[in-house]
């Protein structure tokens, strides 16, 4: 990043990403995980993107009741306007997009 967001998206940034970390490590069996920050252009204000990657088993489920902590993560990065996207089809890995204000 060419400068640091604000202190508030970064503590949501930071947050996500060890929810993230610690879902890959007790659920998805991977073997490598990625971790990406990219500050996203936007009419109405910047966007801090974090993107956390896994090869790891899939079929993650961010309901509440799944026990996986990603309902959590919805719910840290909701509370600053953000969205979080979960893609984690079953045997091909897991992608958790949180998409946070720059200004948060």
């Amino acid at each position: 990043l060419d400068e640091r967001p604000s202190a508030r998206a970064a503590g949501v940034a930071y947050y996500v990403v060890c929810e993230a970390l610690a879902n890959v490590a007790k659920h998805a069996g991977a073997a490598a995980v990625e971790v990406r920050a990219e500050r996203v252009a936007r009419d109405g204000g910047d966007l801090l993107r974090i993107t956390v990657t896994d090869d790891g088993k899939g079929g993650a489920d961010p309901d509440p009741g799944s026990g996986t902590g990603l309902y959590g993560l919805w719910d840290r990065v909701n509370a600053v306007d953000g969205t979080l996207m979960v893609d984690s089809p079953p045997g091909q890995g897991t992608a958790v997009t949180a998409d946070i204000p720059w200004e948060a």
